[in-house]
């Protein structure tokens, strides 16, 4: 919701979080390969799952970076009134 307070200047994280996402890809594929030749296979298997659902967060960040900036309102655009919770005004 829109409340006319957002800062001018606001940006999105997709960048810091696509390198963590790439950080945790390579904690997560060597915990994997690690734990599998350690012998812990319910460890490797965990690390693996986990470096799968990276891979597929990291598959959408770069899809929403690549995606550009979206349309965001103006100044000119004034802010929605709150829902207070009241019944819908009648239509004229």
């Amino acid at each position: 919701m829109r409340t006319g307070s957002e800062p001018l200047t606001a940006r999105s994280p997709l960048r810091m979080r696509f390198w963590l996402g790439l950080w945790g890809l390579v904690w997560a594929g060597f915990g994997t390969i690690a734990f599998a030749l350690a012998g812990r296979t319910g460890w490797a298997v965990a690390c693996g799952i986990l470096w799968l659902i990276v891979t597929v967060d990291l598959v959408f960040v770069l899809r929403h970076i690549r995606q550009g900036p979206h349309f965001q309102p103006g100044r000119d655009i004034p802010p929605y009134e709150p829902d207070r919770g009241d019944p819908p005004a009648p239509h004229r």
